[in-house]
């Protein structure tokens, strides 16, 4: 019998998704004994529906739960990176929602840290999982696909001022960053794991849809290290909400389903150059069995991880890169340069990409 860990789900926000998406559909991997949250109103009905026996108000008596084996950290942005840290020094295994935390020599502090402590630590990136996705991948990884040529990121979306009358929404000491950090990043995330590590990023950021601190409009051209280009649109302004990858490779054309929660769920659109590849693919892809997307698939992957059966599907590193990518977008849109990565401890931008009028004196 595989072995059960137990989970402390700290913010019932998307926490909530974490647990149907997540936890229900691997009741043979994980039991959630904890939902820890300060809205205890908002709290209660998510606990009674799913009979979670323990509501917590104080992160720290999670900390000091001996029985529990993962902290789900599902808060705030700028809660993050104590939060990981104090639950790594504590011992436990940790998942923590996108964006890690708040800088790039936040990231170097914790996996520093991770590299020390009894646990492991898994970033949410629940967009790389599903069949879409994963069919893309192994076609490239097969070297099916060939050298890549170019490719384009369009996170279309729509978010108005009922979303940002949410508090800690729309702020740099809360959020962390707007369109770029909280809802562009997985897509982001996505294309450099299919297309390569970016080398250099030549951005804008821009404050045009709500009346908020940060950005909800952004683009971007990218030179990868493999020599292929990309460029990247965001935008919180529009009127249909769309999520689209195209990326040409010598070899095949990918194009996601247009899906804007979900791109790696559905197949994609694969386009052979020629028979001769479209034979391979179909070989490969022949024998295919479903893989559930988002956090269906990532819990279940932590699981084996944990287990030592399978590498760990997200990594810190994986964090690293896209909060790279942030940092290289709000510097260039500073300075109207592009800018180099990986981003060293030298950066000006290494220590904190919030603008210095919001930084906490």
């Amino acid at each position: 019998m595989s072995r059960v860990f137990n989970v402390a789900i700290v913010g019932v926000g998307i926490g909530r998704s974490h647990l149907v998406e997540g936890y229900v559909p691997n009741a043979d991997k994980y039991k959630v004994l904890a939902l820890c949250d300060l809205n205890v109103e908002r709290m209660t009905p998510i606990a009674d529906e799913f009979n979670v026996e323990r509501r917590i108000t104080n992160f720290d008596e999670i900390l000091a739960m001996d029985d529990i084996d993962i902290i789900d950290i599902c808060t705030p942005p700028g809660l993050h990176y104590p939060m990981v840290m104090a639950a790594l020094k504590a011992g436990k295994h940790v998942i923590c929602e996108k964006p890690l935390v708040g800088s790039l020599a936040q990231v170097d502090e914790v996996i520093a840290q991770e590299k020390i402590s009894k646990g492991k630590l898994m970033p949410v990136f629940q967009y790389r999982f599903g069949d879409g996705i994963e069919q893309a991948k192994a076609i490239i990884d097969a070297g099916i696909a060939g050298k890549p040529f170019v490719g384009t990121v369009e996170t279309m979306w729509r978010r108005g001022p009922d979303y940002y009358a949410v508090p800690w929404r729309g702020k740099w000491a809360t959020e962390l960053g707007g369109v770029l950090m909280t809802h562009a990043i997985h897509q982001h995330d996505l294309f450099t794991y299919l297309m390569g590590d970016v080398k250099r990023l030549f951005g804008r950021v821009a404050t045009r849809v709500n009346a908020i601190e940060v950005e909800d409009c952004v683009t971007a051209s990218l030179e990868l290290e493999n020599g292929a280009l990309g460029s990247f649109t965001a935008t919180l302004g529009a009127a249909e909400e769309i999520t689209r990858l195209f990326l040409t490779f010598e070899n095949v054309t990918f194009e996601s389903d247009y899906e804007a929660y979900n791109p790696g769920a559905k197949p994609w659109r694969i386009q052979p150059r020629n028979p001769e590849t479209a034979a391979r693919i179909d070989a490969l892809l022949k024998d295919w069995k479903h893989v559930p997307s988002r956090f269906e698939t990532q819990m279940a992957r932590f699981h084996a991880a944990l287990l030592g059966e399978a590498p760990m599907p997200v990594t810190s590193a994986d964090s690293r890169r896209a909060l790279e990518l942030v940092t290289a977008f709000y510097h260039s849109s500073t300075t109207h340069e592009d800018v180099a990565l990986p981003i060293a401890s030298d950066h000006p931008r290494y220590q904190s990409w919030v603008p210095p009028q919001f930084r906490a004196a």
